[in-house]
């Protein structure tokens, strides 16, 4: 076997399962894969760097170890977003500042996923940085939303969240500070999650035990996620917040049947406009819980001070982070890219020391809310698939947003709470557009978050919406 387009709209578990059994090799998916970049990533733009021949020495080489020591993967190829470092493949963050950047090392998480049998074939495309919730840059240009071609793709793991939609993955690796994970996920009718920090190890950046970024996963479903997800927990000596593997499997967690008894569901967190298109489709979508005789409830944590401390942490990481860049090569940055580095730049230690006590505060409402709710439900984003030509969201229902981030704010509170929160497609708007709704758990919460979306999941699809052919929109 080669190229065998009926893989194609196959779930990475039967995938998976098919590589165990030896029926497949993952040649014979690198070869199918490559066959459909082909058909339809010159229409969407989601994987501007392969690495095939890579891809097949670590595929011989993992061929040659017995079916059942392959790692929890087996030889399913991933795609890495372009801000990890793969040792001997164009990393360029999509800053024209690293645009010739070949690594000598892998990134922790690369080495990870390898090691428990992912196949890495392709960098998907990111926002310089991966700042901004448009998948643009200087290096690769656009990458476009399948479901219409003119919309843009959200981010920054947008990249990764065309390829699943499109076919060109089974699973893909995404990151997640302000809903990297979660936006492209509900602009493109795929499944995000970002897991509560230390679950999946990565090397650090500055500063090393940042709680805010977390590295995560993203597929077509929920056990394809969880199935990715076993494959990237585990503690990491190189990272100094990585959690140790307590030996339950994620996938198991999703399959388990465990449904909660009573959710809370909020359109805004009283916090943000949303799209009252929006609102309606996310607000249908978590009332049919009740359809599995659960309790939801209109209700959420006080998250007044929620957008002034994510404004400030943010700002901090980006001016520790991004310093030397804009000391030696500000005339290369975005200008979106200055602005957060010179917030960050110019805060004081009685701000930084403000926005830390906020998040506390945050964070302690957080828990008390979660010991009367299982789950707490929201729209992923506040509008639909916008324009690709615009650099951001600028208006919602009424209210304007001066700067790229404050458009996110629906994603802003698992990530002050450490929560981990997934989206999972909730429907679609009357342009035929899909949407995404936000489920969130208590920290450290993923096996009843995976469980109660993949009920949630259950009740709203009898059948697979993507893997689809771009569409080409005007």
């Amino acid at each position: 076997m080669t190229a065998d387009a009926t893989l194609i709209p196959m779930t990475a578990v039967a995938v998976r399962d098919l590589l165990l059994k030896r029926e497949i090799t993952p040649l014979d998916l690198l070869d199918t894969l490559e066959a459909r970049i082909r058909e339809v990533e010159p229409a969407v733009n989601a994987l501007p760097t392969l690495c095939f021949d890579r891809a097949r020495d670590k595929a011989t080489a993992l061929m040659e170890k017995p079916a059942g020591d392959r790692g929890v993967l087996a030889g399913i190829p991933v795609p890495i977003k372009d801000l990890v470092e793969v040792e001997g493949v164009r990393t360029t963050r999509g800053s024209p500042i690293f645009a010739d950047t070949v690594p000598e090392t892998s990134d922790l998480l690369v080495e990870h996923l390898e090691a428990q049998g992912g196949i890495v074939y392709a960098k998907s495309n990111t926002p310089e940085f991966g700042a901004g919730a448009n998948t643009f840059n200087e290096v690769f240009g656009r990458t476009l939303n399948p479901w219409n071609t003119s919309r843009s793709a959200a981010g920054s793991s947008g990249g990764a969240a065309v390829a699943l939609a499109t076919g060109t993955a089974w699973l893909a690796h995404g990151s997640d500070l302000g809903g990297s994970l979660r936006n492209p996920a509900s602009f493109n009718g795929i499944v995000g999650m970002r897991p509560s920090p230390g679950r999946c190890a990565a090397t650090p950046g500055v500063p090393i035990d940042q709680t805010m970024g977390v590295e995560g996963p993203m597929a077509r479903n929920v056990e394809d996620l969880a199935l990715l997800f076993d494959a990237m927990v585990g503690e990491e000596p190189g990272d100094p917040i990585s959690l140790p593997f307590d030996g339950r499997s994620f996938l198991d967690a999703a399959r388990s049947g465990w449904k909660p008894k009573k959710v809370a569901w909020t359109r805004d967190f009283g916090i943000t406009p949303v799209d009252p298109e929006v609102a309606a489709i996310c607000e249908a979508a978590a009332k049919r819980l009740s359809e599995a005789g659960v309790v939801v409830e209109e209700a959420t944590p006080d998250l007044s001070e929620a957008k002034e401390c994510f404004a400030t942490l943010r700002a901090a990481i980006y001016g520790a982070t991004h310093k030397p860049l804009y000391d030696n090569h500000r005339d290369k940055l975005k200008p979106d890219v200055i602005w957060n580095i010179e917030a960050g730049l110019k805060l004081t230690a009685e701000e930084i020391a403000k926005a830390q006590a906020q998040r506390h505060a945050l964070f302690v409402r957080a828990l008390a809310f979660f010991s009367d709710y299982d789950l707490l439900l929201a729209p992923a984003t506040i509008v639909g698939p916008y324009p690709v030509e615009q650099r951001y969201v600028a208006e919602c229902h009424g209210q304007a947003f001066d700067n790229y981030v404050d458009w996110l704010a629906i994603a802003f509170p698992a990530t002050l709470w450490t929560s981990p929160s997934i989206s999972i497609p909730a429907g679609f708007t009357k342009e035929d557009l899909p949407v995404g709704i936000q489920l969130i758990a208590p920290p450290r919460g993923e096996h009843r978050l995976l469980s109660g979306a993949k009920l949630l999941e259950s009740i709203l699809w009898q059948s697979p919406i993507v893997p689809i052919d771009p569409r080409p929109g005007s």
